[in-house]
């Protein structure tokens, strides 16, 4: 896995003009620099890897204490404070809902004024904190997203790129438990704190219940989890709330006690499906848990995956050519909800955002500064191990391993560039899950993804 001494000593410009013979090995159009048909597949890469555990469960468990103690963006949602002061919660809700002090645009192009954000502060409820507020504890009964303020409205800046809705912050899925600490003016939405973030939530995604329910869901150690990108539960022809629910990857659901399970569910047999409890919501807003059909032919496994490099390539190829997804926009991910669902099959906890998790202090951290030269930084690349995460600003990759020299990764990317064999800078899209070599990418013509490296993170 080492870069060869050549490449240690030679600048990123002159592996950039080798660009002819990573050409070469292109045998289908594509403008994606020194990627082949094979380099597509887990098994290029599995070659290279092992089936070492690189944690155990007990690591685990105890990796994810320490980040919850440690760490002031990762949290257990049932241990969040029963009651907030009026301080409290309104320091808590401007934290998400303030004012952006960069222009914002409408789809349309017309842009954000005064006028608008007044609507959408009126929306956020602060007439209505009391002295003491009384936070209650929930659940998400389906695939939901995290926002803003409280409201639908896609919001552009100034670059109107329609894909980063500026609003979208993150998203929720099924069994996600949440401490509600308020609710909108319209009583449409949530405020709510997830186990790595706090926004805006549909009301109508979130069931209420007590802890003591929540928690037995959460802990209970007989559950199926979702290995696959996505994976539905069994059509249910006169039941909605477990018909077909979308499940994502890294979702983890207690299994219905075999004693308990009927020879018929909904008038199917369930002797070929995994059975379920699946988090739905009655008329009154309440925690219902319902038992749902999963085929055994699904991509799930009962309990967590180990954690070793072939699952985390395996894994990682599951997203392949998904669409990138603005905070988990477009019923996809972006770069670190993308890392994070991975890590999630292992157990293992993340902070949502890049520079939460790169400036985090879990793992081993490799760091550099403007006084790190790039042969410094090559000699740390050239040592990476496959799973390791690798942090520009605002973006995050794994490393998938080298080939001839060169360092892949596998990320969920929006932009595409590279400066080509004369010199002249290539920017385009790719705007999806994608493989890619490191060293050409760049983000302008004089500065490149190596430049802009401040982390390499191993999670162990």
């Amino acid at each position: 896995m080492r870069l060869t001494l050549i490449a240690l000593s030679i600048s990123l410009a002159s592996i950039v003009t080798m660009a002819p013979s990573v050409a070469a090995v292109n045998i289908w159009q594509s403008d994606v620099i020194g990627v082949n048909q094979s380099q597509l597949t887990p098994q290029h890469w599995l070659s290279q890897v092992t089936d070492k555990t690189l944690m155990s469960a007990a690591q685990i468990a105890a990796f994810n204490k320490q980040l919850i103690a440690e760490n002031e963006h990762i949290v257990d949602p049932l241990d969040f404070a029963s009651q907030l002061t009026r301080e409290q919660l309104k320091a808590h809700i401007l934290s998400i809902s303030a004012v952006p002090k960069s222009p914002r645009f409408y789809p349309n192009g017309s842009p954000l004024t005064a006028q608008h954000f007044a609507k959408y502060q009126a929306n956020l409820n602060l007439d209505a904190l009391a002295d003491n507020n009384q936070v209650s504890y929930g659940m998400a009964v389906k695939r939901s997203v995290l926002r803003t303020f409280p409201t639908w409205d896609r919001v552009l800046n100034s670059g109107l790129d329609k894909d980063l809705d500026r609003f979208q912050e993150s998203g929720l899925f099924p069994g996600d438990t949440v401490a509600i600490l308020h609710e909108s003016a319209d009583k449409q939405w949530l405020l709510v704190r997830a186990y790595n973030y706090l926004a805006w939530a549909p009301k109508a995604d979130i069931a209420i219940s007590n802890k003591s329910t929540l928690r037995e869901f959460k802990n209970n150690d007989d559950f199926l989890l979702v290995t696959a990108a996505k994976v539905n539960t069994a059509y249910v022809p006169d039941d909605s709330s477990t018909s077909q629910v979308q499940l994502d990857m890294g979702v983890r659901l207690p299994l219905v006690d075999s004693q308990q399970v009927p020879n018929l569910l909904h008038g199917q047999n369930t002797y070929a499906s995994y059975v379920v409890q699946l988090p739905t919501r009655d008329q009154q807003g309440q925690l219902v848990l319902k038992p749902a059909l999963i085929s055994r032919s699904s991509d799930v496994n009962l309990g967590y995956l180990p954690y070793n490099q072939q699952h985390l390539v395996k894994q990682g190829f599951k997203f392949l050519g998904e669409r990138y997804g603005w905070g988990h926009d477009y019923n996809g991910r972006d770069c670190t909800g993308f890392v994070g669902e991975i890590y999630k099959t292992f157990g293992l906890l993340m902070p949502r955002n890049s520079g939460q998790q790169g400036k985090g202090e879990y793992g081993i951290n490799y760091r550099f500064d403007n006084t790190n030269s790039e042969q410094q930084k090559l000699a740390i690349v050239s040592k990476m191990q496959v799973g390791d995460l690798i942090y520009i600003p605002g973006h995050v990759m794994m490393y998938l391993g080298e080939q001839d020299g060169q360092p892949y990764v596998i990320h969920d990317v929006k932009g595409l560039g590279y400066n080509k064999p004369d010199g002249s800078f290539y920017s385009s899209s790719l705007n999806g899950v994608s493989v890619t070599p490191l060293l050409p990418l760049r983000l302008s013509q004089t500065k490149s993804y190596l430049d802009r490296i401040y982390n390499i993170k191993r999670i162990r």
